[in-house]
């Protein structure tokens, strides 16, 4: 089948690459002409694991190419995707500019019927609006599909190519049965693929991230509350996790939830309900619980030197920017809200992280932030008066403990994910603060 993917982001790469590898005739179009041209050299602008090597073996094998042609992608192809960002308005809303921008083009260069699919995650409403523009440019029949993502950034690929389900979303059977050829090599297993109206599909999509953040928002209250009643968050896990009607999915307490799609989803859901005059009080409340936790570490921080002003001049090492394991992905990252707000109270950070120190430059580039970026993990600790941990990734786990001491001022850590033994720590001399666990050391 031929395919044109236009936008070469995240969602837009990782869709054109896996279908490219069912073996379509994949087109990537962006507007963006650097973009484009790194990757014609082989140059990924995103870090995610197994991407690199999945674009580079189908464009040798010419099943996947790119091109700043968006006109000549739409009419060389029978189903479109649409992957464009749909960044958060100032009132919280889903930016559709982009999205619509696409159907506008779509509608003036389209020389045939053609299926446009909705891969960006877009609010209820979106396919009505993509349609009717573009009909404004042209009578060719045209089918609009919702088919939202369920990825989940360090293991995407995976994800595409072996869905728990795929989401369609469309009043057209021929329209349907496409997409179900489409997809039906990465359903073999017997994965449901589920055919319903389009208002429900795009309401899924939020649905489903919403949900997902309100286990951790919901975790997160009870690990607070477990530290004001002396007990320990990781038996809570365990305890309600083994209950099968819950799960052990998305229990795990910490500092917050980040990343391109929780809080722009969260936030756009809950102004779908206002516009609809149904205010979704529990969804505000996930994102205002998360909001706060964010700063639970740097509260932390100040309850253990006795004062914001102790705080002044302090210098901490920082394990972890990305806003979770596997990604150089910063946005909404809790790490922002540390750095910003450690820099507010007069002190400095070190920071190191395996794959978004780029990122992070790029991000605090030409701000008066007392930031610098460490060669490597233990590089980050040398003459810093504590240690805190942002992101979980693996290689933090283990760390060789007496080095961590030995660099530091004073042995204390602010972990924020719960990666070490509150019991261990203490035996080993270090000062531990961790989520909803008992603090040792003090």
């Amino acid at each position: 089948m031929n395919i044109a993917v236009i936008g070469t982001g995240y969602v837009g790469l990782v869709a054109g690459a896996c279908f490219a590898e069912s073996g379509n005739d994949v087109i990537c179009a962006d507007i963006n002409a650097e973009k484009i041209a790194k990757l014609n050299d082989g140059i990924i602008p995103i870090y995610e694991p197994g991407l690199d090597e999945l674009i580079k073996n189908n464009s040798e094998a010419g099943r996947l190419s790119f091109t700043t042609d968006v006109a000549m992608a739409i009419q060389g192809s029978e189903v479109i995707f649409i992957a464009v960002g749909t960044p958060q308005d100032t009132d919280g809303s889903a930016d559709l500019r982009f999205v619509l921008g696409v159907a506008e083009t779509i509608g003036k260069v389209m020389n045939g019927p053609k299926i446009v699919v909705n891969k960006s995650t877009v609010p209820v409403g979106t396919a009505v609006l993509v349609a009717e523009e573009i009909a404004k440019h042209t009578s060719i029949k045209c089918d609009v599909v919702s088919n939202p993502e369920f990825l989940k950034e360090g293991s995407a690929i995976d994800d595409f190519m072996r869905p728990d389900r795929v989401v369609i979303g469309t009043s057209s059977v021929e329209a349907a049965e496409v997409m179900r050829e489409l997809y039906s090599p990465f359903v073999r297993t017997g994965n449901p693929v589920l055919v319903m109206d389009v208002p429900s599909a795009e309401v899924t999509k939020y649905a489903a991230n919403a949900m997902l953040a309100t286990r951790i928002s919901f975790m997160n209250e009870i690990a607070n509350l477990c530290e004001k009643v002396g007990a320990d968050i990781s038996n809570v896990q365990t305890g309600i996790g083994s209950d099968s009607r819950i799960g052990t999915a998305f229990l795990f307490a910490g500092i917050g939830y980040g990343g391109s799609c929780f809080p722009k989803d969260v936030r756009a859901l809950m102004r779908t309900g206002n516009e609809h005059g149904m205010p979704l009080e529990i969804i505000q409340s996930v994102d205002r619980v998360n909001t706060h936790q964010k700063g639970l570490m740097v509260r932390r921080i100040i309850s253990h030197y006795g004062s914001k002003e102790a705080v002044r001049g302090k210098k901490f090492a920082l394990w972890g920017l990305a806003f979770k394991p596997r990604t150089d992905d910063m946005r909404e990252a809790p790490s922002l809200t540390v750095i910003k707000e450690l820099a507010a109270l007069g002190a400095s950070v070190s920071a190191f992280d395996p794959e978004a120190m780029e990122v992070a430059k790029q991000e605090f580039v030409g701000k008066d932030i007392p930031l610098t970026f460490a060669e490597s993990s233990y590089d980050a600790l040398k003459g810093a008066d504590a240690l805190i941990i942002v992101t979980e990734w693996n290689e933090f786990r283990r760390p060789n403990f007496t080095k961590i001491s030995q660099s530091l001022k004073a042995p204390v850590v602010f972990d924020g994910r719960n990666l070490f033994d509150p019991t261990k720590m203490h035996r080993l001399g270090f000062v531990y603060h961790s989520v909803g666990r008992p603090t040792k050391g003090m």
